[in-house]
């Protein structure tokens, strides 16, 4: 390779390393912002610094000059103590992708006054206007503290049971108690957490005087076996997983009365025809409110709950001949008791609230982030006709019969928490690195609340175009200082490219990973082809029974970007992590011609093995459409049968822990490339799950990658 792009420097080389010990360079940023209904503090977590891992509490008072105090630091809490986790904790972290110690989620009452959490199983609680923290005596270990509105109580699960204790300590006791070992309460089931974005089980009414409470009973779902060949001497792990075409847990729901002797109600509704309980929203605006859905997800309810007999009363009906989508924040009421909801008409994704659509085709609705008397906030991008120049962006805009009007400003990825008068607005863009968290009042900014995340040692030098006659997402990437005359440069495809995760996204950090790989002599490309969320419906839908097309994307933005960029056709590979990596894996075994070498990371290889609510929304039961699943599959064919002179390098790496996409899904791939002759590559990553593995292993995938993708490509 010529140039001096073609040459690593000590700063690119500690860039693997840099980039796994910070956590993608989320550690010491802010997050999970709460702000008070009175708009005089900010909650929210951050680590003390840009590689410490553990969470601290902090408060942001606004009154008297915006300062900063901690409410609860976990290492004062612990005295200085490792942190113990119990299988259900690091399951729950598993599914929301935690990889940070310390606090790492929090609840708190109506006045935000007071925060319950966890640490190593116990239970603690912070007061936030004095700033003191203590621990509850509770039974263990501790899951998901959530205080009542009136900072009263605090309920928990522990033991798979629902537990209320008064919030000075008193009267620990539970309130639903599991009737044997495969039922919880309080609890989110896999798919609900995994899939659905529902992460909790249990929500107080907002006269803090009855719960509504998920029990969930897995006796149905299949078990399998997580095991860790390198720990021969340890007990394989037995976990439920319900797998695409078979059994999920049965959800039901029960009103319980907190105060000693209350009663038990179950909520009614028609299970067997909407067994998903995707949503549950109760608030002083209305009854408790459900969304449920069928098991195609062609159709779901939305349902008000009568909370003393517990029968239900549909309020809307929702069906779609392709699927329904699941959005946060919603459903809700609002104050004045219309339904909010997120609808996909004509052709758009739109906000309606009551009878009435509120947008139309020039946003796509993302999420409903606050309702209040005058407006509702949302996160939502441009629409499909949008120009190029706003390609990668999310804003944040306040919606009403008036008409809608966009509160953040500058090319970026913005988010917001609201309370009142109060905006909490974190944008990250594409120039410089982090995320900036303003605190605004009336519009107004009152306060910025400090990053302490490290500044990467490389610059991401992104440029977002649209590639193909489908306007393609796309972000490209070149060497530093590549300049015009050093020719045409290997190709790395870096794509997700699949349902729910956007990759070709107007932030700086995003694209780190990208420009190292760039910075060693590559031209990379990240395309958001059909299927990835944020452009409009009918992009999403479009892969319906065909996750093929996800490739025939990929093929169209590689030929449309080589006419604009220095890009060598003959020298092309691909990577990916989860549905990147059967992405990859379809690559280079579909399309040959195209791609020379890929990394499959994670890969899902047989849609057969993967989860009922995300495998049936896009594929369908596989006992009714078999042959669905046999199109879609890596080992099913899948390409195998190329002639020998059009095999490919592939590297497969695979957490042997990975209870999300198990490693039987590579073993089968590697056994069906071995009968079919086909040679390969296989790194098994011991004691490594789904998420982001330890720093040290880390770095050295990064480095791997590159070494092999050098041979693959006969670079020097």
């Amino acid at each position: 390779m010529g140039g001096s792009f073609g040459h690593m420097t000590s700063n690119q080389l500690s860039f693997p390393r840099q980039h796994a010990r910070t956590q993608r360079f989320t550690l010491g940023a802010p997050r999970a912002f709460t702000v008070s209904p009175d708009g005089t503090r900010v909650v929210f977590l951050r680590s003390s610094s840009g590689t410490d891992r553990a969470n601290l509490l902090w408060v942001l008072d606004l009154e008297g000059g915006a300062q900063e105090r901690i409410a609860a630091d976990p290492g004062e809490l612990l005295g200085g103590a490792a942190e113990q986790l119990s299988a259900q904790e690091k399951a729950r972290r598993e599914r929301s992708r935690e990889g940070s110690a310390g606090i790492v989620g929090y609840a708190v009452d109506a006045a935000v006054e007071l925060a319950a959490f966890t640490l190593s199983g116990r239970l603690f609680a912070a007061e936030l206007r004095a700033g003191t923290a203590r621990e509850l005596p509770a039974a263990g270990p501790v899951l998901d503290p959530r205080p009542s509105p009136d900072g009263l109580r605090v309920a928990y699960v522990a033991g798979g049971a629902l537990r209320v204790i008064g919030a000075e300590g008193d009267g620990d006791r539970a309130l639903a108690e599991p009737e044997d070992e495969n039922t919880t309460y309080g609890l989110a089931e896999f798919v609900a957490a995994e899939e659905m974005a529902r992460s909790r089980g249990f929500w107080w009414s907002p006269e803090s005087d009855r719960l509504l409470v998920a029990r969930v009973d897995d006796a149905p779902v299949t078990r399998w076996w997580i095991s860790d060949p390198a720990q021969p001497e340890r007990e394989p792990a037995r976990i439920a997983y319900p797998v695409a075409g078979t059994p999920n847990a049965e959800v039901r729901l029960f009103l319980y009365g907190v105060d000693e002797g209350g009663e038990r109600t179950e909520v009614v509704w028609d299970r067997a025809r909407h067994p998903y309980l995707a949503r549950v929203h109760w608030s002083q605006a209305g009854a408790p409110l459900l969304l449920v859905q069928s098991r195609d997800q062609r159709g779901q309810l939305y349902l008000a709950v009568d909370p003393e007999t517990g029968a239900t009363r549909t309020v809307h009906v929702d069906e779609d001949e392709v699927w329904l989508d699941l959005f946060d924040g919603v459903p809700v009421w609002a104050p004045d008791g219309r339904l909010v909801r997120i609808a996909d008409e004509g052709g758009a994704r739109v906000l309606t609230v009551g009878d009435r659509a509120l947008t139309g085709p020039q946003l796509q609705v993302r999420a409903v982030l606050d309702v209040s008397d005058g407006d509702v906030l949302v996160s939502a991008s441009a629409g499909a006709e949008a120009a190029a120049a706003e390609t990668g962006e999310v804003h944040v805009y306040r919606v009403n019969e008036l008409g809608v009007e966009r509160l953040s400003q500058g090319p970026g990825v913005h988010s917001a928490v609201r309370s009142g008068g109060v905006t909490v607005l974190a944008s990250a863009c594409p120039e410089s690195s982090g995320t900036v968290v303003q605190v605004l009042r009336d519009g107004k900014r009152e306060a910025v609340v400090a990053s302490y995340a490290e500044e990467p040692v490389l610059r991401a030098r992104v440029r977002l175009v649209e590639g193909g006659a489908r306007r393609i997402p796309c972000a490209v990437l070149l060497p530093a200082g590549y300049q015009e005359g050093d020719g045409p440069l290997p190709v790395l495809m870096d794509p997700y490219g699949g349902p729910h995760a956007r990759r070709v996204v107007a932030a700086h950090n995003a694209h780190l990973t990208s420009q190292w790989f760039a910075d060693q002599g590559f031209a990379v490309i990240v395309a958001d082809g059909r299927g990835t969320p944020g452009r409009s419906p009918g992009w999403e839908k479009a892969i319906r029974d065909a996750f093929v097309l996800t490739l025939d994307d990929q093929v169209e933005a590689l030929h449309a970007l080589a006419e604009e960029f220095p890009l060598d056709l003959g020298r092309v590979a691909i990577r990916g992590w989860s549905y990147g990596g059967y992405l990859a894996g379809l690559a280079v075994l579909r399309r040959p011609d195209v791609f020379h070498a890929g990394i499959a990371g994670a890969p899902v290889t047989d849609w057969r093995l993967y989860d009922t609510h995300y495998t049936e929304r896009y594929l369908g039961d596989p006992g009714a459409q078999p042959e669905v699943y046999a199109a879609n599959s890596l080992v099913i064919d899948g390409g195998l049968s190329q002639p020998a002179d059009e095999h490919r390098p592939l590297m497969i790496i695979h957490g042997l822990a990975d209870d999300n996409v198990v490693i039987a899904h590579s073993l089968r791939l590697s056994s069906a490339l071995l009968a079919a002759g086909r040679p390969h590559e296989v790194l098994p990553l011991s004691g490594v799950t789904h998420m982001t593995p330890q720093e040290q292993v880390a770095e050295n995938l990064l480095l791997l990658q590159v070494d092999f993708l050098r041979r693959s490509l006969g670079l020097a």
